[in-house]
Order: C-alpha cells, then sequence, then structure tokens
C-alpha cells in the first residue's frame, strides 16, 4: 500500500527528505536544553557564579532559536510534501477515473468516486503529514530522551521503560478496533455524498413538486447514519489520550517521589532530577504524539484502502486488443450476432442476436418502445459498453481492434442528456473539435439551427453558459449539443432522441440539413416521434433488445404491426 502511493510523491520527494532530516536537528538541539538547565542549577546557582550562569543561559536561548527555525522549515516542507502528494494523487485518481468504461463507473458509483477523491485524499494527505514530520520527530524524541535519561539516573529511568510495553500493547488493540470501524464510517460519507448530489442535479424538480421537507428528512437520516459511524469509530480511539494522560501523570508524580528519595540521600542532584523531569516529559509527549499519529493512520489506512481500489482497478475496456495503426476509414458499421448485458449475465440481455449491416453514408432511423435497448444498441458502436458475444464493426474492423481514442474521434455522438460544461458557446462547442476555426463553427452550429438563437444572445458565441447550460432552454442545449457533434465531421454520427425537446419544423430543419450538408456520414437516428425517421433510407424496431423489422417508412408500414401502431397513434395525435 504504501509503496504504491509513495510513487505520487514525485516531484516533491526532496522536501519529503528534508523534513526529516531538519527535524534531526530540531531534535538534538532540544533535547540538549534540560542538559544545560540542569547545570545552571547544579553548578551555576551553588556557586554564585554568573558568567557561567549567562553563558549556559545565553546558549540554551540559542539552541531554542536554532530549534525554532529548524522545525518551521520543517513544517513548511512537511506541507509542500504532503500538498504535493494530494495534488498528484488526486490527478493519479481523476486520470484513472476517465479511463473507466461505464461499467467500471457503475460499480464504485459517482459519489463514492467523488468521496475517494476530496476526502479519502485529504486523509491521507494529513497521514504523510503527520509521518514526515511527527513521526520522524517523535520516535527520535522517544530514544534520545531516554538515553539522556538513562545517564542521569538508570534507576528512575525504569519507571518509564517500565510504561512504554504497556502503551503500545494498548495502542495495538485500539488500532485493531478501530479499523472496521472507520471504514464503515467512509460507506456512511458516500451515502451522504449520493443524497447530496442527487438533491442538487434534480433541485429543480424537488421545487417543482414541493418535495424539500421530504429532501431534508431524507438527508437529515444520512447526516444521522454518518454521525453514529463517527461516533462508533472514534470512541475506540477516545480512550488513547485519558489513557497517555494517566500513564503520563503516574510516572511524574513516580519520579518525584523516588528522585525526591534521592535528593535526600545525596545520590541525586536537584538540577539532575529536573533535567530528568524534562526528559520525562518529552518521552511522553513523544509517546503521545507517535499515539496521535497512529489514531490518524488508522482513519488514513481506510481511506488508502479505498484509493488504492480505485488505482487497482483495471477498466472493463481498454486498448489491450488494439493495432497500433489502425485507422477508421468509412462509415459502415455491423453488427454480427450480438448479445449484450449490463450484468454480464447470458440469461438477463438486454440485446438478444442482433444482426445488421449499415452501408457509409446511409441514414438509419431507429424506433422502439421505452426499454427496448435502443440507447444500448448504439453505445456499443463507439464502445461505451462491449458485447457480451458477437462482434461490433467499424469501417469493416472489429471496434476493439481500434485505440479507443482513434474509434471515438470518428464518431459523433449526441447522448440522450444533453450536458454542456461551465464556459461560452464557442469554448463547448470546440470540445467537438478544439482546432476548429470560426468559420466551421457557425457552419455546424446553422445545420444544428442553433446560429439563430446565439447570435440573438448579447455575447453571441462569447456567452458564458454557467455550470451545466444552466442559461440556455432544453431545445438551445439539445442544438448546441448536435453542432458540437457535427463539428467533429465523423464518420458516423449517432443522435440519440437528441431532438426531442424541439418542435417539428426545427426537426425538420435540422435533418434537412444533415442530408444537404453531412452526406457523407453515416447517420444513426433514435428517435420517438416517427416524422424524425421517416426519410432515413432504412429504419430499424427494436422490441425487447430484439430487431423486429427493418425497412423503408412504406414498407414497415406495409409488414410491421409495432411500427404501424406507432405511426397511427402518433397521427391520431397530429390529428
Amino acid at each position: 500500500m504504501i509503496k504504491k502511493l509513495a510513487k505520487y510523491i514525485g516531484q516533491y520527494k526532496s522536501y519529503a527528505i528534508l523534513s526529516p532530516v531538519l527535524v534531526l536537528f530540531e531534535v538534538l538541539l532540544e533535547v540538549f536544553i534540560p542538559l544545560l538547565m540542569g547545570r545552571i542549577v547544579d553548578v551555576g546557582i551553588p556557586n554564585n557564579d554568573y558568567a557561567y550562569i549567562f553563558k549556559t543561559g545565553g546558549l540554551m536561548v540559542l539552541m531554542a532559536i536554532g530549534a525554532l527555525v529548524f522545525g518551521a522549515l520543517c513544517a513548511k516542507f512537511a506541507v509542500t510534501a504532503s500538498n504535493g502528494l494530494a495534488k498528484n494523487l488526486r490527478k493519479g485518481l481523476f486520470e484513472k477515473v476517465e479511463s473507466f468504461s461505464f461499467k467500471n463507473t457503475d460499480h464504485f458509483t459517482t459519489p463514492s468516486l467523488i468521496t475517494r477523491l476530496t476526502n479519502d485524499v485529504t486523509n491521507v494527505q494529513q497521514a504523510f503529514q503527520m509521518i514526515i514530520r511527527m513521526l520522524a520527530r517523535s520516535p527520535l524524541m522517544l530514544i534520545l530522551a531516554t538515553v539522556m535519561a538513562l545517564r542521569i539516573s538508570t534507576r528512575l529511568s525504569l519507571v518509564i521503560l517500565g510504561a512504554i510495553p504497556f502503551l503500545a500493547l494498548a495502542m495495538l488493540v485500539l488500532t485493531k478496533l478501530a479499523f472496521p470501524r472507520f471504514e464503515a464510517m467512509l460507506k456512511k460519507y458516500d451515502l451522504m455524498n449520493a443524497r447530496t448530489q442527487e438533491n442538487l442535479i434534480a433541485i429543480r424538480v424537488v421545487k417543482a413538486f414541493v418535495r424539500g421537507n421530504y429532501e431534508s428528512v431524507k438527508f437529515k437520516d444520512a447526516a444521522a447514519a454518518l454521525k453514529t459511524a463517527q461516533r462508533k469509530a472514534e470512541r475506540v480511539l477516545i480512550a488513547a489520550m485519558p489513557l497517555m494522560q494517566i500513564t503520563m501523570y503516574a510516572c511524574i508524580l513516580l519520579v518525584l517521589w523516588v528522585g525526591g528519595n534521592d535528593i535526600l540521600d545525596g545520590t541525586l542532584m536537584t538540577g539532575e532530577l529536573m533535567s530528568f523531569l524534562s526528559y520525562i516529559t518529552q518521552i511522553l509527549m513523544s509517546l503521545m504524539m507517535i499515539t496521535m499519529v497512529f489514531v490518524n493512520l488508522v482513519l488514513s489506512s481506510a481511506s488508502a484502502k479505498r484509493i488504492l481500489e480505485v488505482l487497482d482497478e483495471t477498466p472493463a475496456i481498454n486498448d489491450e486488443a488494439a493495432q497500433t495503426e489502425l485507422s477508421v476509414e468509412s462509415g459502415d458499421v455491423e453488427f454480427r450476432d450480438v448479445c449484450f448485458s449490463y450484468a454480464d449475465d447470458p440469461d438477463n440481455l438486454a440485446l438478444s442476436h442482433i444482426s445488421l449491416s449499415i452501408r457509409s453514408g446511409e441514414t438509419i432511423g431507429v424506433i422502439g418502445g421505452s426499454g427496448s435497448a435502443k440507447s444500448t444498441l448504439v453505445q456499443l458502436i463507439p464502445r461505451l459498453y462491449d458485447v457480451l458475444s458477437g462482434e461490433v464493426r467499424v469501417g469493416g474492423h472489429n471496434v476493439k481492434d481500434y485505440k479507443i481514442k482513434t474509434l471515438r474521434e470518428s464518431i459523433g455522438m449526441v447522448l440522450q442528456k444533453n450536458v454542456l460544461f461551465s464556459g461560452t458557446i464557442r469554448e463547448n462547442l470546440r470540445w467537438g473539435n478544439p482546432a476548429a476555426t470560426d468559420e466551421e463553427i457557425e457552419r455546424a452550429c446553422i445545420a444544428a439551427q442553433a446560429d439563430g438563437f446565439i447570435r440573438s444572445f448579447p455575447n453571441g458565441y462569447d456567452t458564458d453558459l454557467g455550470q451545466g447550460g444552466v442559461n440556455v432552454s432544453g431545445g438551445q442545449k439539445q442544438r448546441l449539443c448536435i453542432a458540437r457533434a457535427l463539428i467533429k465531421n465523423p464518420k458516423v454520427l449517432i443522435l440519440d432522441d437528441s431532438t426531442s425537446a424541439v418542435d417539428t419544423a426545427t426537426d425538420a430543419a435540422i435533418r434537412e440539413a444533415f442530408a444537404s450538408q453531412h452526406g457523407a456520414a453515416t447517420t444513426i437516428i433514435i428517435a420517438q416521434r416517427i416524422a424524425s425517421v421517416m426519410d432515413a433510407d432504412r429504419i430499424v424496431v427494436l422490441q425487447d433488445g430484439k430487431i423486429d423489422g427493418v425497412g423503408t417508412h412504406e414498407e414497415l408500414l406495409a409488414s410491421n404491426e409495432i411500427y404501424r401502431e406507432v405511426y397511427t397513434s402518433q397521427q391520431k395525435g397530429v390529428a
């Protein structure tokens, strides 16, 4: 675990090394200060040697200042190194998540991935900072202070040496009990984040149905469950600090009692007892710091485990079988006896034995009821999912033969859920092609019937859309997404119910522009309205994940009952 995470220190390795090195000098200076204090009490004061007192006292002040400087530099380097680790770790996690297929994302869930990228990384960051600072300082202080204490009095040192094994065993037991509780607590974080995310995304629906109180109760329950899990986890570790303090005060009292008797017997000097008490305090404070580090490590180890689950996850869709130089030469699409299941279960198929051949430049419509797997079918083309059996071919080759980036760059896709990002309209459109000229952007927007409303904005193409495109309507958002796909100039263009929010006249204008300007691309249109696909070269009718019919509008009206029923019902709606 440590080895896997350590590589993310990267360019901050020098800071991570310098921090414990500086701790060494800080501890060395701090350890000698009690020794000098004892010398002042035992030598300077009894002999009224003010020169010795001022000289030794001045040396103590210099040592204290030196320790302060080394400590401050150590803290600065530790913070820099830990922040650098967190930055690299988040970057690595984000890049890993970006490589995930939908199947991988579904496995972890979005709220859980957000928690791992934020809260879990912060826990690891804090633990790393404590390791290179406190965990370097505390054992070193413990060893050196113990050596100095043994030099003063072996008998008194037995008091603290007897306490160390007892505390170590107690910490081991507490750590073992706390770890599973912290794992459970982090799962409750995931649940609370899921509630928050769902509520914020659907805030318009919540307000429209006046369900704010209901959602508040759900969030309150999630927060209460997290609170309960936190209390269970921290209740175990709460015992650590009182246990440390009781041990510390008991040791000090015992040292004072034994040391006081030694002073009366003449076997120990007052200054030596004062120095010894300082070393005892340093030893016990070191033990307390070690305890705090272990408490933090318990929490962070649970977080580190969750982070590594993401980093170790193998993307379900990858380039392992890809041919390096292969490029998509045409828009031919073919499904050869394709079966697909979201659960990889051959007894629970979403698509069953699909065979379909689409020629380059052909326009294909796809019609079917809800749940007939229309979207699932087209998502196999750019490998958003992989088939369970059979194969999908694009440009004459199995989609698995292409590198994922090469394949997807040749396919333009407008998904059912239209997503825009913060930034200007122009910046969002250039997702389709970062190198697109203004003329190419405008031409795509004219084809998508978006140029008119864009120019009606005061800032035109430089209008800021806000997060998620909140400044435009649903129909405008759909047209922007269509334009974004067109700018790619793809070999295959997939429109997944992408004109559902526009009126029939605009829908017809978009289809006419496709036919005149983008006839070379293979176009697959999924639609609920038969009017959106009736002019297609062929129409595919899906029913329960199977092809029920393929043909032109006239052929299907004559031969396919499902198509005829849908057409008749929609014509009645028009009438």
